[in-house]
């Protein structure tokens, strides 16, 4: 099916071609001519299948021009970098009608961003932050929104927006439609849907766990974070292919040491993306991978999900991580648009227990590779490895009792103190004082 067969206007036809888009994804098909007619929508679908499509190509052909200021379509998304790739999409998509969108995030002067809001906005994309923020203000209402998305709700939850979310659900306007997409489900999904969506739809494209077939699977089994950077090195040195390479760790902290060591080895080829950099520095850093100025990004979840990077040739999970869906969502970085990807992943003993629900969830076992006889297998370990002391005074303070050694005897038996329960002090001292008087 063409992009003409779905009813969409001129405008719309025009921005895709441009694009050079020529024919819709599955979602993006199936979830078209619902969304028009106004039912609530949940999508389901793997990382890179065109969900952020799926909704604004409805959602721009059935909005309408108007000046009034509140907006009438409000889209949340748990992060600051999908909120700006979002509000991109939007301008390419709008660029032959005179749609108002606006971008809301923190790390950012409030000010300038309720000064646009006053101006008149239809369109929204917005973190639940600063969502907040400017609600509370009273310049930024509500009341008007028609439409509202969700993407991306299993990150937005797992990041402690919760309360947020559920903010908003209870104050907007009951007459509206819902969307929902994500590429995960799990049980505290299930019951918002129940709660705040009427007869919703859902709409499931591929099924869940199933990685893209488009990419190549391999893991190692790495004794710990040294090596895995010594390992890491030999593969940017020996394979030409890995030329634009994403690299996930688990925290901030990893994501900073990683950087550090690739840098010292690959000077001004590295790149470092998480939440504690400046706003400037993840655009940046994000700028410069996409554009291919530099080699490595290295990321934490943050990029994972719906952040879409393109011509990633290789994924590495530098640790495995804890649950299946972040490994799929980590993987889908790469294999896009028909292009073929290949995902690397460390395996370390404390990690092989992941491993094993990973390749459960997929049904599939990923192939192992043994490290190259180069790599030097380090034996140092970082003060995170190292296993820790016990704390002598925590011991102390335990439940276990004390026990005698050998070395202790018992005492002599005229030795021994014992409370037979004896009076007070006062009450010997007036004790005392009456034996005193009565002689």
């Amino acid at each position: 099916m063409s992009f003409e067969k779905l009813n969409l206007n001129k405008p719309l036809i025009s921005a895709l071609d441009d694009l050079g888009y020529i024919e819709p994804t599955p979602i993006q098909e199936r979830a078209f001519p619902i969304i028009m007619s106004g039912k609530d929508v949940i999508g389901i679908a793997q990382t890179g299948t065109g969900k952020t499509f799926a909704y604004l190509l409805p959602i721009l052909r059935s909005l309408k021009y108007s000046d009034q200021r509140h907006p009438r379509v409000l889209i949340i998304v748990p992060t600051r970098e999908l909120v700006l790739q979002i509000v991109k999409e939007i301008e390419k998509l709008s660029v032959y009608t005179s749609t108002r969108f606006l971008a809301i995030y923190g790390g950012t002067n409030i000010n300038t961003q309720k000064q646009l809001v006053y101006n008149g906005v239809d369109i929204i994309v917005a973190t639940p932050g600063r969502l907040v923020d400017l609600s509370l203000t009273g310049i930024l209402r509500l009341k008007d929104i028609k439409q509202l998305v969700i993407d991306e709700v299993d990150q937005m939850l797992s990041l402690g927006f919760r309360q947020q979310l559920l903010s908003f659900l209870e104050t907007m306007p009951s007459k509206k439609q819902t969307l929902m997409f994500s590429a995960t489900m799990n049980e505290e999904i299930e019951a918002v849907i129940t709660k705040y969506f009427y007869e919703p739809v859902k709409i499931e494209v591929a099924p869940h766990g199933t990685p893209l077939e488009k990419i190549v699977q391999v893991c190692y089994h790495v004794p710990n974070f040294n090596t895995k950077v010594n390992l890491l090195e030999y593969l940017l040195k020996h394979d030409d292919s890995l030329n634009k390479v994403l690299v996930f760790s688990a925290t901030k902290k990893l994501a900073d040491n990683v950087y550090e060591q690739l840098n010292q080895r690959f000077p001004n080829e590295v790149v470092v993306i998480h939440s504690n950099l400046s706003q400037t520095a993840r655009i940046n850093s994000l700028k410069q991978f996409h554009e291919g100025t530099k080699r490595v990004l290295v990321a934490t979840d943050i990029v994972a999900r719906g952040l879409d990077i393109t011509d990633v040739t290789h994924v590495v999970n530098f640790d495995t991580p804890e649950t299946p869906e972040d490994y799929i969502h980590r993987i889908g970085r790469t294999g896009r648009a028909n292009k073929d990807g290949v995902a690397i992943t460390f395996i370390n003993e404390t990690e092989q227990e992941f491993q094993v629900a990973i390749e459960t969830m997929m049904n599939k076992a990923i192939p192992y590779e043994s490290i190259p006889e180069e790599v030097v297998i380090s034996k140092v370990l970082t003060d995170d490895e190292i296993p820790k002391m016990v704390d002598k005074i925590k011991q102390k303070k335990g439940k276990d009792k004390y026990v005698p050694g050998p070395a202790f005897h018992e005492k002599k038996e005229k030795n021994k103190k014992v409370n037979l329960g004896s009076a007070s002090v006062k009450e010997k001292m007036k004790g005392k004082i009456r034996t005193y008087r009565r002689s």
